[in-house]
């Protein structure tokens, strides 16, 4: 079943929402093992990108800043705090005060990368004016499956000896205001329609369907991980009770057969007391007539006596082989019990040898299927440093971009291309052609040989890749028409 997209946007929550996104280290001791079900070792794939337009500040800083803003455009000090007025019917009406910095929860695939969500960003900003501050993709949260996943689940994996249900997901904190006019950005239900739309447009996903559609109002993540392991406990419950039925029926039939036999023995218990009491009888008679009436008279109650006990010992027979097939009943049911559970039994242990030999045989082809693409990448590097060396060699203009773009990253004071180096960079971008896909890949080149030949360190690597994408993307473009350089 394709994944639906899905986005909700509340108020952002300023002293808790930095420590969750980014995962400080004091929030991770003080959530606990078990209440927000975080995978410490999950973590590492993690992504985050913030917005150099805002510079390097917290939360509360760009509050503070957007409130210092809101009183110089507007001369009024901003709402903070919902309030009440009067309405032009005489009644009163609450209003709700003013959220500058918004956050949004936005469901995502596996393979969902920051570039998608910076361009769903930037559709937001051109259609609403809303900007993103901070992105983070999170794909250390989800919820512990209580058994083996359904065969159509193809996200959960195992870690360990558990199985876990990975909820990918991406915190989106937007500045709501228009910071020309000091008021905030108005959004209504449509407009929230028309947002999910455009996520499942750009993140090629299904569309869910909007709270306004289903009259649904969205669940918290954690409410939501209970709702999750609330259902597959029930499916779970619903299988081990199948079990326990047929478990159930089988002691119910042995019980019934046994209670069968202690009523057979019960009755032939009874039947070998009148037999013993009748015998008791017939000495007892037969020595009161012998000394009555005579031996004749003897005799004559002797054979009765003696043929009523024959039938009496007959029946005591019967009621043997009736109690021996009882015990044979009772033998076959309890055999026919056993079948079944060791039958369930040897299922168990072939399904769990199935899917551990499926788990290393897909490990074993993704291992295979990593070093192959590692052998390729390496050959590729390889040829594209040897044509970058040639390049550098025998072309003026490459070799002035690859220098600019060094001297830029190696600088820790310019932040910024000049005119002159936007210039050269932008001739050295256009000897791969003018569309768009060439002047791409010409900058991931350019980058790439500026990066082995200066020897960059990580933050080199970030300020040089982040200018050479402004070339490539035309944000230059309108402040070199101005004479001044692009503002951040």
């Amino acid at each position: 079943m394709a994944k639906k997209s899905s986005i909700h946007i509340k108020p952002c929550n300023i002293a808790s929402s930095e420590a969750h996104n980014r995962r400080t280290p004091e929030y991770m001791r003080n959530i606990g093992d078990s209440k927000i079900y975080i995978v410490p070792e999950l973590s590492a794939d993690n992504e985050q990108w913030i917005n150099p337009s805002f510079g390097n500040v917290g939360l509360q800083t760009h509050y503070d800043n957007i409130k210092r803003m809101v009183k110089e455009k507007t001369g009024r000090a901003m709402q903070e705090k919902e309030r009440e007025r009067k309405g032009k019917n005489g009644k009163i009406v609450k209003v709700a005060g003013c959220s500058p910095i918004r956050e949004g929860v936005l469901l995502i695939k596996a393979d969902t990368t920051l570039n998608d969500l910076r361009r769903f960003c930037d559709k937001c900003n051109q259609r609403w004016g809303i900007t993103a501050m901070q992105i983070f993709i999170h794909k250390d949260e989800g919820h512990w499956l209580p058994g083996e996943p359904d065969a159509n689940d193809k996200e959960s994996f195992k870690i360990g000896e558990r199985w876990f249900k990975p909820n990918y997901h991406a915190h989106i904190v937007f500045d709501w205001m228009n910071h020309d006019t000091g008021k905030s950005c108005k959004l209504n239900d449509d407009d929230m329609m028309e947002m999910q739309t455009l996520a499942s447009e750009i993140l090629l996903m299904e569309r869910g369907q909007s709270k306004v559609e289903t009259g649904k109002e969205h669940l918290e993540r954690n409410d939501y991980i209970l709702e999750k392991q609330k259902s597959e406990l029930l499916r779970i419950d619903a299988v081990r009770r199948y079990k326990e039925f047929q478990v159930e029926l089988a002691e119910q039939e042995v019980q019934e057969a046994e209670a069968k036999t202690q009523a057979l023995r019960d009755e032939t218990q009874q039947k070998e007391k009148q037999s013993e009491m009748l015998d008791k009888a017939i000495n007892d008679k037969r020595s009161k007539l012998n000394k009555e009436k005579g031996n004749q008279l003897l005799g004559a109650v002797a054979d009765w006596a003696t043929g009523k006990s024959k039938a009496l010992k007959g029946n005591i027979e019967v009621l043997k082989l009736d109690l021996a097939e009882a015990h044979e009943m009772i033998v076959d049911e309890r055999k026919k019990m056993q079948e079944v559970i060791t039958q369930f039994e040897t299922y168990k242990v072939q399904s769990a040898r199935q899917l551990d030999m499926a788990v290393r045989n897909i490990a074993l082809q993704k291992n295979e299927e990593i070093d192959r693409l590692k052998k390729r990448i390496s050959w590729q590097n390889h040829i594209i440093s040897c044509l970058g060396y040639l390049l550098l060699r025998t072309h003026e203009i490459f070799r002035k971009a690859v220098n600019n773009i060094i001297h830029l990253a190696k600088d820790y004071w310019q932040q910024r291309f000049d005119a002159g180096q936007v210039t050269e960079v932008k001739n050295a971008l256009n000897l791969f052609g003018d569309d768009k896909q060439s002047q791409q890949a010409a900058g991931d080149f350019l980058y790439f040989i500026a990066k082995q030949k200066g020897d960059f360190d990580s933050r080199e690597q970030i300020k040089a890749r982040r200018e050479v994408d402004n070339v490539v993307d035309g944000h230059y473009d309108h402040s070199i028409m101005r004479g001044f350089s692009m503002r951040r």
